[in-house]
């Protein structure tokens, strides 16, 4: 699915044609034992389903895109929720057109190189499911 090389708490990470980014980084996220880190990457995509939350409703509005796209950025973090990994991803596609699609990355096939870096912090990050904003966020030290 994945290979990997460390660069003390930095990892570069090349995953594998047809595989799905998110089941990947979060698979390898479990491997290492990082509950904590940020993670940003290029590549390409044939398939990607992105999301967009409307406070209003407090729901996410997914749409589905199936054609050849590069990834222009792909930027996140990586935290825990309920003991799990929680990846929160957000990407830029760009299409043969050379216009671009942006949000937040629910899934994503790759379609060509995917080439990623994550950082690992120390210790570990949770999240909490906020009722009043309908999103998981942070659950900080104070």
């Amino acid at each position: 699915m994945y290979t990997y090389q460390a660069f003390g708490d930095r990892y570069v990470l090349s995953l594998e044609n047809h595989v799905e980014i998110t089941k990947a980084m979060t698979m390898f996220c479990e491997e290492k034992q990082i509950k904590a880190g940020v993670i940003h990457g290029i590549g390409a995509v044939g398939k990607a389903t992105l999301r967009f939350f409307d406070p209003h409703t407090k729901q996410y509005i997914d749409k589905t895109f199936q054609e050849q796209m590069e990834i222009a950025c792909l930027i996140g973090n990586i935290s825990q929720k309920e003991g799990k990994p929680y990846l929160h991803l957000h990407i830029a596609l760009g299409r043969s057109d050379y216009s671009a699609l942006a949000g937040h990355l629910l899934e994503a096939t790759l379609s060509g190189a995917g080439e990623f870096v994550i950082e690992a912090f120390e210790g570990s990050l949770e999240r909490y499911y906020n009722t009043s904003i309908g999103l998981n966020l942070y659950q900080l030290r104070k």
